[in-house]
């Protein structure tokens, strides 16, 4: 496994407040809550199981382009002329092909466990991932709050995410709460 990083300038901050993009995702998350309570066999996938994003702007990860880490290998901002809603989240995109991509397969491109740090999930706490750093494992994106949480996932990611796995739907309930 090869884990990758890039830091960032700053540049996905200070993104302008979009209400209307804002408003279509929450309406979207609880229509899609509404449908998931009245079917008993929806399945959820990790990604739409409880998103980090701004509560201001409804950014998932910060604007980065979920997809560019498979496809450029890099963490790229996605752009305002690119966006789906998912999970009640709005995802940016570099391009149209990035878009279609994750729409047909959020369950792949999206980061696990929401967003939220693997090494701190598996000590039994929750704090958001950067996605500055980053790492695929078993072709799935996971997002670290700090560098040297990365490093140590990179080093051996299988006990990890066994106590991450283990500990998660626990940890995300309380997070509803």
């Amino acid at each position: 496994m090869t884990a990758q990083r890039q830091e960032g300038n700053g540049s996905g901050r200070g993104a302008h407040f979009r209400p209307g993009i804002a408003l279509i995702g929450l309406l979207t998350g609880l229509a899609g809550l509404v449908a998931l309570a009245c079917s008993p066999s929806a399945a959820r996938a990790q990604t739409t199981e409880r998103v980090i994003m701004n509560r201001y702007s409804g950014l998932a990860i910060e604007g980065y382009d979920p997809v560019a880490y498979f496809a450029d290998g890099r963490a790229e901002l996605g752009r305002p002329d690119f966006e789906a809603s998912e999970a009640g989240a709005v995802w940016r995109f570099r391009n149209e092909g990035n878009r279609a991509s994750f729409v047909a397969h959020p369950e792949i491109y999206g980061p696990q466990f929401g967003g939220y740090d693997p090494t701190g999930l598996a000590r039994g706490v929750t704090y958001a991932g950067n996605p500055r750093f980053w790492a695929i494992a078993g072709q799935r994106l996971y997002l670290f709050g700090r560098e040297e949480n990365r490093d140590a996932f990179a080093a051996d990611p299988a006990p990890i995410l066994r106590e991450a796995k283990a500990r998660w739907p626990a940890l995300e309930q309380n997070l509803a709460q």
